[in-house]
């Protein structure tokens, strides 16, 4: 029974030792076996952190009725509908503003502000006379955000009181307002439809 018990004994040191051999052998990794990160010390421990892409939370807006989802949709089509014209008007605003600063020959002005006059004819005569009065209206606000000036006052600036006056008059005739500013306060559904389009003014 003794050599019995020496036996089993013995048996289970070799276990165990043969356990303990394989614990302490080395960890071979693959190459996809270790994620690289960063580490930052706090308070003598490495803590491990990565960076992970941007996640943009927006509220889904629930609308009251279906006219109200309906008003909306329609909006949103004018805005995107605009938005280029918007956007060109701001960057050929501020190109001619960049070329006035270079001269200080008023001939030479005035043919740079007649130049972009003729430019923004020819935009209107080819697409933007088939506007309609709502997205007129949209297209005059988005123009103010863009520059940071009204419409008016771009062409009071340009062109002088008098045009800027009979402009007006017919503006005023297809129910549109030169003078009409952007406020994003009061233009939520607007500043919702371009931050979703992901578009960011030159002008901010």
């Amino acid at each position: 029974m003794k050599l019995i018990g020496l036996l089993l004994l013995f048996c289970c040191l070799m276990g165990a030792s043969s356990a303990q051999t394989k614990q302490a052998a080395p960890l071979i990794l693959g190459k996809n076996d270790t994620i690289r990160t960063y580490l930052t010390i706090d308070s003598g421990r490495l803590t491990p952190w990565i960076v992970l892409n941007e996640v943009k939370i927006e509220e889904k807006r629930i609308f009251k009725s279906q006219a109200d989802l309906d008003a909306y949709r329609r909006l949103r089509y004018n805005v995107l509908k605009v938005l280029p014209y918007a956007r060109y008007a701001g960057q050929r605003y501020r190109q001619l503003q960049r070329d006035l600063a270079l001269t200080g020959d008023k001939h030479k002005q005035k043919q740079l502000i007649n130049t972009c006059e003729t430019e923004i004819k020819g935009i209107f005569n080819k697409e933007i006379k088939d506007l309609t009065i709502s997205q007129g209206e949209v297209l005059i606000k988005l123009i103010d955000r863009e520059t940071g000036y009204t419409s008016y006052a771009m062409v009071h600036e340009l062109k002088g009181g008098f045009k800027a006056f009979l402009l007006q008059s017919a503006a005023r005739i297809f129910g549109h307002n030169l003078k009409e500013e952007y406020d994003p306060a009061e233009q939520k559904d607007i500043e919702a439809i371009l931050n979703q389009a992901g578009y960011v003014s030159s002008n901010n």
